[in-house]
């Protein structure tokens, strides 16, 4: 039987890295730890622009010839491109912005990680909104791909 592990809450997490790592004396092992989730984020999220960037290219070349097929090859286009936009927007506006764990200091050692924590979380949400609307966008493009592929000239 698989057990379901809930996540920790920021201060729980702070606590929790705290007693892992002996202490308050050990802050700077412990945002050394956290900088590398800050890390995975700023990876994933140039994946996602990457791949976002490539379908708006491919659209800019093969897309007039796909939204000639049919009325639903060019509404899933403009869908597709709407989603794969927002979720370049949210990405630039909030994923690849830039504040630095330094900024989240001070206070007791403990206030400063769930500060910290906190915003790797929020970080994480936006990530996954990302994602979530660069799936959209991709599937309704490829939906209007193989509208061409299968009715097109």
């Amino acid at each position: 039987m698989v057990t379901r592990f809930k996540p920790l809450g920021a201060e729980e997490e702070a606590r929790q890295l705290l007693t892992l790592y002996g202490g308050e004396g050990h802050l700077a092992a412990i945002m050394e730890f956290l900088r590398h989730h800050f890390d995975v984020i700023q990876a994933r999220s140039q994946l996602l622009l990457t791949l976002a960037t490539l379908a708006l290219t491919i659209t800019g070349f093969s897309g007039p010839k796909i939204a000639q097929t049919n009325l639903f090859a060019r509404y899933s286009m403009a869908i597709g491109i709407v989603f794969v936009l927002t979720a370049v927007v949210i990405l630039l506006a909030g994923g690849l912005r830039i504040r630095w764990t330094t900024q989240f200091l001070g206070g007791p050692g403990e206030e400063s990680l769930v500060r910290i924590i906190r915003y790797r979380n929020h970080k994480t949400r936006l990530y996954f909104a990302e994602l979530g609307f660069l799936v959209i966008g991709l599937s309704a493009y490829v939906a209007s791909v193989v509208t061409y592929l299968l009715y097109g000239p």
